[in-house]
């Protein structure tokens, strides 16, 4: 946390940090989403919002560069879109937080695992076992 706080506090960064999200936001969205964020993916976007941080972490409220699209908004999606499909379980018990640049659902499943979710072979796997974990192997400083 203090290397993003570090990197985020430097001007040319400022487009990378979305808004903080409140307390409100977070049991609003878990509530909706029938989820518990957990504790580090919490930690991150109370401190910075949706956040760039080697891969974009989306939230409420992202960084500038980053598009608009929520936690809330894209778990809602992918449920809907692969509601027929073998990926329904593994979305229901998770939430979306990002995308792959071929449009995969990137997830922090109930386990605490991050998954990618591969539509066009309706598998997942394993990107790090914690979001924690994610951020320290994806997150370089320039």
């Amino acid at each position: 946390m203090k290397r993003l706080r570090d990197f985020y506090a430097k001007e040319e960064n400022a487009a990378l940090v979305g808004v903080p999200a409140s307390d409100e936001q977070i049991a609003e969205a878990e509530k909706g989403l029938n989820v518990t964020f957990h504790a580090d993916y919490v930690e991150f976007i109370k401190a910075f919002g949706g956040a760039f941080a080697g891969i974009s972490i989306h939230a409420f409220s992202n960084g500038s560069v980053m598009g608009k699209e929520t936690v809330v908004e894209w778990t809602e999606e992918f449920r809907q879109q692969l509601a027929e499909t073998s990926l329904k379980e593994q979305l229901e018990d998770g939430y979306v937080i990002s995308m792959d640049g071929s449009g995969n659902p990137v997830m922090i499943h109930s386990t605490g695992e991050v998954l990618i979710c591969y539509l066009d072979s309706g598998e997942t796997e394993v990107l790090a076992s914690s979001f924690a974990e994610l951020i320290e192997d994806q997150f370089h400083e320039w």
